[in-house]
């Protein structure tokens, strides 16, 4: 099996603002793994919140080429215990390696990975469209330009429940509200009966991470579900969530791939949450991968390619709604332009 490493700076149409800060554009990391006359690709991105940048990852994936090289590929799952120990404290990496993986085990087999699990792409979640933190006429401006079912909401400014009244009313489409950890407690609670009003379906994060006493509280009180971003990152944060949240957001980058994302949907399923998936900004490489999951998710967030000017693939495609239209091809469905 041969590694190699591609870079590339992913572009954004517009600056992407969240409660943390605001970015144009971010590095992204492709990994392909080939066999042959067959490749795979997994991508990862840069992340300055889980200290991710890709100067490191590339460093890391070189330093492992010759045991990743070493390896006769028998199944993604089994490669990804092979290299576990590895890659401890690099799951980016370990994402794009998984999925890489993944998608050219299918291509291999003939078969999309989906269907390798015994699973078939009918009833489908829609994703989600981002609205970014903007001023409320910008903000409104996007909801009169697109015509998706869901948005997602940004939030975590002094006006909040102000520019989300005013979203109300010139949209019927479902709301969720995305709070990237900006709120305190008193704030959640408060803020959630005034989004129940609004018919906001339910809230991520609006807690820091690390705040599961507050989150408890939150859980007991609020009027509105709520989903763990930043506080769920892998399989071991599941059992804390179960008591602290009504679902998680299960973020393949975050978690180290496909193979680990499984096990945290039949985990979750135990602990009867709800489960999601969501993107970083990555393009059709990394959104083909969330989309082998959907028939196992009750919300997905993959508009990622919507929101880049330079998308390197062509796989999953979302259209105006945002109905995602899932590759029968082998593996990933990916094609590299």
């Amino acid at each position: 099996m041969k590694l190699r490493l591609h870079t590339t700076t992913l572009t954004l149409k517009e600056p992407f603002t969240i409660s943390r800060g605001t970015y144009t554009e971010r590095k992204a990391l492709i990994v392909e793994l080939s066999i042959g006359n067959k490749s795979g690709f997994g991508e990862a991105s840069e992340h300055a919140y889980y200290g991710v940048d890709i100067e490191t990852l590339v460093a890391k994936a070189t330093s492992l080429r010759p045991l990743i090289e070493s390896y006769a590929l028998d199944n993604p799952e089994n490669f990804w215990e092979f290299l576990n120990l590895h890659l401890q404290g690099f799951s980016f990496l370990q994402c794009a390696i998984d999925n890489a993986a993944h998608d050219l085990y299918g291509k291999i087999c003939g078969q999309p990975c989906h269907r390798l699990w015994g699973l078939e792409q009918t009833v489908l979640p829609k994703t989600s469209y981002t609205l970014t933190i903007d001023s409320v006429d910008k903000m409104v401006e996007k909801v009169k330009s697109h015509n998706f079912d869901i948005y997602k909401v940004k939030l975590g400014v002094p006006n909040d429940m102000d520019i989300l009244k005013i979203l109300r009313k010139h949209t019927d489409a479902t709301l969720r509200v995305d709070a990237n950890c900006a709120w305190t407690v008193e704030e959640t609670i408060r803020n959630s009966f005034i989004m129940n009003e609004l018919g906001v379906e339910f809230m991520e994060q609006p807690l820091k991470a690390d705040d599961w006493e507050g989150m408890k509280e939150v859980f007991q009180k609020s009027a509105l579900p709520a989903v763990a971003d930043e506080a769920c990152q892998g399989e071991a944060d599941i059992e804390k969530c179960a008591n602290s949240f009504d679902g998680i957001n299960i973020k393949l980058m975050k978690c180290g791939g496909l193979t680990p994302a499984l096990r945290m949907i039949r985990l979750a399923r135990f602990s009867k949450l709800k489960v999601m998936c969501g993107c970083m900004v990555e393009s059709t490489i990394g959104i083909s991968a969330i989309a082998q999951l959907l028939p196992l998710l009750d919300y997905v967030d993959m508009d990622g390619p919507l929101l880049i000017s330079n998308d390197p693939a062509a796989g999953a495609r979302i259209l105006a709604d945002g109905t995602v239209e899932v590759p029968d091809g082998p593996g990933l469905g990916i094609t590299m332009y």
